[in-house]
């Protein structure tokens, strides 16, 4: 899905973080890549198949691999991790 889709229609990033909680296995490249975007982190570069996200305030970078379009499942299950180790979800959309 584009990521005007998401800033337009008021996606609850709640529900996004859980579905990629239920399922890292099947997550698309893109789809995890736009995600991440909602949660503040920007893109730093590109290398090949990988893209490398920073957020400010976060020591963390987070780096996602494309293979076949997915994204690796412990790529997946890092952002998971960063999301809930700086709590993320309980941010307001005006501070992302």
């Amino acid at each position: 899905m584009p990521l005007w889709v998401y800033e337009n229609s008021g996606v609850n990033k709640i529900k996004l973080f859980n579905e990629l909680k239920s399922s890292p296995k099947s997550v698309r490249f893109e789809r995890i890549c736009k995600v991440i975007e909602l949660f503040g982190f920007r893109l730093r570069g590109k290398r090949g198949s990988h893209r490398i996200y920073v957020r400010k305030g976060i020591r963390e970078m987070l780096n996602f691999q494309n293979v076949g379009g997915k994204a690796k499942p412990y790529q997946v299950k890092q952002f998971i991790k960063v999301v809930e180790k700086y709590n993320l979800l309980e941010e307001e959309d005006s501070d992302v």
